[in-house]
């Protein structure tokens, strides 16, 4: 897990609502047996400096069973500072090595899955909403699109999910701001042809009738511990309310 310098990103969205609100986004971080105990404090230190609202984590938190990195976890689940909340929502990666186990860790995390949250932002209640990753229908786990969307249609809302391929669910929503992860930007080139043939988007910023999307190059790496044209990141996004066109 190389760790990079944070950055900001301005993200216009339609709701005044949502004015000047700033998310500290994360992906990707695979936390696995080889990841330094030093690197996990580290990014805490970054990111305890950073002003933010709010914290979400677009799932594939570890790539390990959790029993190998209680310790780590614990370090991540240190996270939440001047009471900001951390929200997250499950990548592939947390199915497969043990989603309960690792709900039972990050306990100052709130979990997302097929959940909601008004959050009172300068005193409008704007809704955070996320679904499980598309590969809960092999692990007996729903995703219950239909409840998430009815509550998404009815406030300035951010909507959380691992895949880009959840974008037209946020759409159907009118989801102001719908933030995802899983591509790595690649993760190393050419492979991003490869990625852009299966996912909607690579990474960055996108818009498509009027909700934005942002895709995290996540932090972490699979397969190969190694980067190459697709640095990892740690980014701040902050929304500006502004007509979209």
């Amino acid at each position: 897990m190389k760790l990079p310098i944070a950055q900001t990103i301005q993200i216009l969205v339609k709701s005044k609502e949502l004015n000047n609100l700033k998310i500290l986004h994360l992906s990707d971080l695979h936390i696995n047996k080889k990841t330094s105990i030093k690197q996990l404090n580290e990014l805490i230190n970054i990111c305890t400096k950073l002003e933010f609202d709010f914290a979400v984590i677009t799932g594939d938190i570890i790539d390990c069973k959790t029993k190998y990195i209680k310790g780590k976890l614990q370090i991540l689940n240190t996270l939440k500072k001047d009471e900001k909340e951390i929200y997250y929502i499950s990548g592939n990666h947390d199915l497969f090595y043990g989603l309960d186990d690792l709900k039972k860790e990050l306990t100052n995390f709130i979990f997302m899955d097929n959940d909601y949250k008004k959050i009172l932002y300068k005193n409008n209640n704007i809704l955070i909403a996320g679904l499980p990753d598309r590969f809960s229908k092999f692990f007996n786990i729903k995703r219950d699109e239909q409840k998430i969307k009815k509550q998404m249609l009815n406030y300035a809302s951010i909507f959380i999910s691992h895949q880009p391929k959840d974008y037209k669910i946020a759409l159907a929503s009118k989801a102001n701001l719908f933030l995802c992860g899983h591509t790595h930007g690649g993760q190393i080139f050419p492979f991003h042809y490869l990625v852009r043939l299966i996912q909607p988007f690579l990474a960055g910023l996108f818009y498509k009738e009027k909700t934005a999307i942002y895709v995290n190059k996540g932090l972490g790496t699979w397969g190969i511990d190694f980067r190459y044209k697709a640095d990892p990141e740690i980014t701040i996004l902050k929304l500006i309310a502004k007509e979209v066109k």
